[in-house]
């Protein structure tokens, strides 16, 4: 079972089919433009009725984002229904990368770099996608 969309890969480990190999391409006209961001996706025992567990194994520098690489994005918390697919939950994040939200940050020093001086925010970004997403 793997999943693909535009910038967006998913295959299952060869030792856990609960585990999944997740790599996304960073959305055009955003900061993360050019990098490859690696993720792991775990399906806990209660999915679909809980959410998948994601997170972003490479760094990232992103409001909603965290240094451990933990997402907050509402359908992998309360917004999450079974009725969803792990496809929807990837193109979610990828929509997030085109999309920062200061306002429901994880990563409070970002979110305030965010909001008082954005450009320099996204500046910071582009520097760390070029650090750290380069894809090699």
């Amino acid at each position: 079972m793997s999943f693909t969309a535009p910038g967006i890969s998913a295959s299952p480990s060869e030792d856990n089919m609960r585990y999944f190999n997740v790599m996304i391409l960073g959305p055009s006209q955003s900061p993360y433009e050019g990098g490859v961001f690696k993720l792991e996706l775990f399906l806990p025992e209660e999915y679909p009725m809980a959410p998948p567990k994601v997170r972003f194994l490479t760094k990232i520098y992103h409001p909603n984002i965290d240094k451990l690489g933990r997402i907050c994005l509402d359908i992998l918390k309360d917004k999450w229904s079974p009725a969803l697919q792990i496809r929807t939950v990837l193109l979610s994040i990828q929509a997030l990368l085109s999309a920062p939200n200061p306002d429901d940050p994880l990563s409070e020093n970002i979110a305030k770099h965010w909001k008082t001086n954005e450009a320099e925010a996204v500046e910071t970004a582009k520097e760390w996608t070029r650090l750290y997403a380069s894809g090699e």
